[in-house]
């Protein structure tokens, strides 16, 4: 498993604070600073069963300043959105995890990240 991790949000720790107290096994993805790139987007939403304006934090600052609201949402925008995430990776919400059985969950509730454990993780 790999959690994609900012340690300002509270989100995020929680759920790394659950996966340790299950004894998961995983890595740590710092992707404010270890960027996912456009590819690594499109799998993690393939594996996530989502559109790149599903996992897209609107209310952000940079989200504004693109006037995502205005975006058309679909196919032939999915990859300008895909585009703007990996160009401002700060509008990824967050934690995803990728589980070990090929498919992810965002991790914003303790369910979730059951969810990813049960999919696989664990030592």
């Amino acid at each position: 498993m790999e959690i994609w991790f900012n340690p300002a949000c509270s989100k995020c720790r929680g759920a790394l604070g659950l996966l340790d107290a299950e004894g998961a096994s995983y890595t740590v993805r710092r992707y404010l600073e270890d960027v996912p790139d456009a590819a690594e987007i499109r799998e993690v939403l393939a594996r996530l069963g989502l559109e790149p304006w599903d996992i897209t934090r609107i209310q952000e600052a940079a989200a504004e300043e693109l006037g995502l609201k205005e975006w058309p949402r679909d196919e032939e925008s999915r990859d300008r959105w895909v585009e703007a995430l990996a160009a401002h990776p700060e509008l990824i919400q967050r934690p995803i995890i990728t589980a070990d059985d090929g498919t992810a969950v965002i991790g914003r509730t303790d369910e979730a990240v059951r969810d990813a454990l049960r999919r696989g993780g664990r030592p």
